[in-house]
């Protein structure tokens, strides 16, 4: 159960000038919020003038998974440098202050679209996703920056993964599979080196919802919580993994499948960013990627357990489940690349 209700929020965006300023609220004129999303650290509403929908969205953290203060701000940030790709939401507004509301609020623009379908749609994602990426980074950029991003992923899995390994009611089995794969990422990583020839701002999150698809206009790219100027090929991976696809669907890709998207990515980028070495570089992404999935997995199983997990719902402790069986981590093993 959310820590706050729709009113609560409807209350502070009614409340706040600046806020309505951009939404464009007429004076006296209240605004009504619909909930349209929830998220495991996001929780999204439409903006309604009586009848009338109006083009934004009004988005709440309730968490930041990078540790950060202005969780909001920062999401906004990314999207202000992203604005002149085309592929990704106008930022209109960010109050990560939480002075007058116990989260931070942010408002950007609402894009039309159905999520991803794996089936059809990763050309079109592919294609989005080169806009993003051939961004230039200006200078002076605030989002962060890994140093050695394998290694940033590697410590990022080891910290979600205590919080299982720790917890009084993990299951050896999943603890033996999970620690095996660990074991294979390290080893790979080590064997890759750590230098990223590339950088651009990724996502680091694209599951099939990311994405809002439109037939006869352009696809975009949403939910920017976690962007990182890093590898490209770590958004390809994500795409791709199937701790990715599993999520939202039951889909899992071939290696033959995540082969033709890579390069239909390559004929979408079209010179505009280097792509030497891309292939093999995906491999070892890939392979960390699944590991951070699973891991991620068992840090959030024990929040549900425990009922810490502030933006909890029921589709994603099914899903958690899913995840940690022994039937799935064998799966990821063979098509991680752990094999």
């Amino acid at each position: 159960m959310l820590p706050f209700s729709e009113s609560d929020v409807a209350r502070y965006v009614n409340e706040s000038e600046e806020a309505r300023a951009c939404l464009g609220a007429a004076p006296g004129a209240r605004l009504d919020l619909r909930l349209l999303a929830q998220g495991e650290y996001n929780v999204n509403y439409t903006v309604w003038d009586g009848e009338r929908q109006l083009p934004f969205l009004v988005r709440v953290n309730t968490a930041s998974q990078m540790g950060l203060d202005d969780q909001i701000g920062y999401e906004m940030g990314a999207l202000r440098v992203l604005e002149p790709c085309g592929r990704t939401p106008r930022a209109y507004f960010a109050d990560g202050s939480r002075r007058s509301f116990p989260f931070g609020v942010g408002i950007e623009e609402l894009l039309p679209g159905r999520p991803l379908d794996y089936g059809c749609d990763l050309g079109r994602a592919v294609e989005a996703l080169a806009y993003v990426h051939t961004v230039p980074v200006p200078a002076g950029c605030a989002l962060m920056r890994p140093e050695r991003p394998l290694r940033a992923m590697l410590d990022e899995c080891a910290a979600m993964w205590r919080v299982y390994a720790e917890w009084a009611g993990a299951d050896g089995a999943v603890v033996e599979r999970a620690e095996a794969m660990a074991h294979r990422a390290r080893a790979l990583a080590e064997a890759a080196g750590d230098e990223a020839p590339v950088r651009c701002i990724v996502n680091t999150e694209l599951n099939s919802g990311n994405f809002l698809v439109n037939d006869e206009a352009p696809t975009y790219i949403v939910d920017w919580e976690k962007p990182l100027v890093a590898d490209p090929v770590q958004d390809l991976a994500h795409l791709l993994s199937p701790t990715t696809t599993f999520w939202k669907t039951d889909v899992l890709l071939s290696r033959e499948q995540m082969r033709e998207c890579l390069e239909a990515y390559v004929r979408a980028v079209d010179g505009r960013l280097e792509v030497a070495g891309l292939s093999e570089r995906f491999d070892v992404y890939l392979t960390l990627t699944c590991l951070r999935g699973v891991t991620w997995c068992a840090m959030a199983k024990v929040g549900y357990a425990e009922g810490t997990h502030a933006a909890a719902n029921e589709s994603t402790a099914k899903k958690l489940d899913a995840y940690l069986s022994a039937a799935y981590l064998d799966e990821v093993w063979r098509r991680g690349g752990y094999a």
